[in-house]
């Protein structure tokens, strides 16, 4: 075994290999064991220190693994070069303990950095972020004392470097937060995650959040963007350059002339700093309406998120008092056409769905009919003073209903079709010569109207409540354009007018003197 893990240091790194192999849980709790104990500082483990750590904690709920599959899992990760062996010759007090298999396993380089970065990625996809206010005045306070660094003649190299640090890493945090939290809270509202019963038990708690985090960000967010241009004013790029000096003096020398790797590493910096601040103002400071900031961007969102939150609750609401989704309704009937064996079963499921199917059922005897043709009955007449329908003793008895000998006719209805059509198209033409009778060619006084027949009366009154409904009081003006869209009214008081009659066939309407515009908005367009 010695050999081949001395083999196995050799062989290209695959770091990434125990994913995807057999025992990819078991692989990925040994090397969290390494990870753990190198936050204690811990570089060597045994295989005996491995399993001991396997078994405490909250790895106690894992499933258990005998001390061979540790040890075939531990020579796995040397070959894919997540781990190094070494001889462990340390505990050795015969010639039997020297021929036994020990060794010492720590995380290589290849292997560290391959279990940072599925750390990295694990915390990244289950993180649900925060909108961290508090973030928002340290920002305002760094950038305070940059100020004032900024207002002397000779400002620390130290105390600038410090301060830009932190007001980088808090600025970092902080936009990286946001976008975490706005894509949870997005999760959250399309209930993606499955976790509707969670958002409907905090979702009061985090509109109150949402509403705190837009207050402050509108504070803090005007004092940043005005502390930024104080800056600017002041010279900023001093600052900056200040802090890159004092990074480039840790820079590594690079071949023969150290001051050009200096001057090389400064520029890097510089570079740094000043695509920092750029974000810094990018993200606080509008540089006009076409780009807002990203600060504004962010207000925008959470106030439509607050929006979607209480439609999302509506919704959820909807769904727990079992009223008709008409959407998920159509979803079904979608489903069962396209799931429908045959044209003739998709006709019958058309039939039944929007009740197009005959009530033959409901036949009513001709004496049924007779007796409410002879008491000539209203259509709204109430159903218990209207005459009974006579039903058959053995629908009654049976359930069922068939009349003995031929069936009755289908009933032709064309001509009463004809006549309803040609009411409708008589009413239209009359409407039409009502609309053309009111319409001015512009403002007309109440007097000048002349006598006006039935029809046009009556729509001359509707267009005369929509007006007056329209118009708030104290107001002697106000035009309004009625509920199908097709006309519109301007209508303004007369000062002194007196009252005028308007004269009908039917009486003589009185009131106030105004003037008013109709216009057919259909015919002009």
């Amino acid at each position: 075994m010695v050999t081949d893990l001395a083999q196995a240091a050799h062989a290209v790194p695959q770091p990434f290999a125990h994913l995807s192999a057999p025992n990819a849980l078991l692989y990925r709790r040994v090397l969290r064991t390494f990870a753990r104990a190198k936050e204690r500082f811990i570089v060597h483990l045994r295989p005996e220190d491995v399993a001991a750590e396997l078994r405490r904690g909250s790895l106690e709920q894992q499933p258990t693994q005998t001390d061979e599959q540790l040890a075939q899992a531990l020579e796995k990760l040397v070959e894919w070069g997540n781990l190094h062996a070494d001889a462990d010759t340390g505990r050795v007090t015969s010639v039997e303990d020297f021929h036994r298999k020990r060794f010492l396993f720590q995380l290589t380089a290849a292997g560290q950095a391959a279990e940072q970065a599925i750390a990295f990625y694990e915390e990244a996809i289950g993180r649900r972020g925060a909108l961290q206010s508090v973030a928002l005045g340290d920002i305002a306070e760094q950038l305070q004392s940059l100020k004032a660094l900024a207002e002397t003649a000779d400002p620390d190299p130290g105390k600038t470097h410090l301060l830009l640090l932190t007001l980088a890493e808090r600025f970092s945090s902080l936009a990286d937060n946001a976008q975490a939290f706005m894509a949870s809270l997005r999760r959250a509202l399309d209930f993606s995650d499955g976790d509707v019963e969670g958002f409907v038990a905090y979702k009061e708690r985090l509109i109150d959040y949402i509403n705190r985090f837009i207050a402050d960000l509108a504070n803090s967010g005007a004092r940043i963007a005005a502390l930024l241009a104080e800056l600017e004013d002041r010279d900023h790029h001093r600052l900056l350059a200040l802090a890159a000096r004092r990074e480039a003096a840790d820079a590594v020398p690079e071949g023969a002339d150290a001051a050009a790797a200096y001057a090389r590493a400064e520029a890097a910096a510089s570079d740094s700093w000043e695509n920092r601040w750029r974000g810094l103002k990018d993200w606080f400071v509008s540089r006009d309406a076409g780009r807002p900031s990203q600060a504004r961007l962010l207000r925008q969102a959470a106030v439509t998120a607050i929006k979607q939150l209480i439609d999302a609750v509506g919704l959820l609401n909807e769904r727990r008092s079992g009223r008709s989704d008409r959407s998920a309704d159509f979803r079904a009937l979608a489903r069962w056409f396209a799931e429908a064996p045959d044209d003739a079963a998709a006709h019958r499921l058309w039939r039944v769905a929007f009740g197009l199917s005959p009530a033959r059922h409901l036949t009513v005897t001709a004496e049924t009919v007779a007796e409410w043709r002879q008491e000539d009955l209203a259509p709204a007449t109430p159903w218990q003073k209207a005459p009974p329908v006579r039903i058959s003793p053995q629908l009654r008895r049976t359930g069922s209903y068939e009349r003995r000998g031929k069936p009755n006719g289908v009933r032709d209805r064309s001509a009463a079709r004809r006549l309803l059509a040609e009411q409708a198209e008589r009413e239209a033409a009359e409407t039409a010569a009502a609309r053309a009778r009111l319409c001015t060619d512009g403002p007309a006084r109440l007097s000048e109207l002349d006598v006006l027949d039935p029809k046009a009366f009556r729509l001359f009154l509707g267009l005369l409540g929509d007006a007056l409904s329209a118009r708030f009081p104290g107001e002697s003006e106000v035009k309004v354009v009625t509920g199908d869209g097709s006309m519109e009214v301007r209508l303004s008081q007369v000062a002194g007018g007196g009252q005028v009659e308007i004269r009908t066939e039917d009486g003589v309407l009185t009131g106030p003197e105004h003037l008013i515009e109709i216009t057919d908005l259909m015919a002009a367009s």
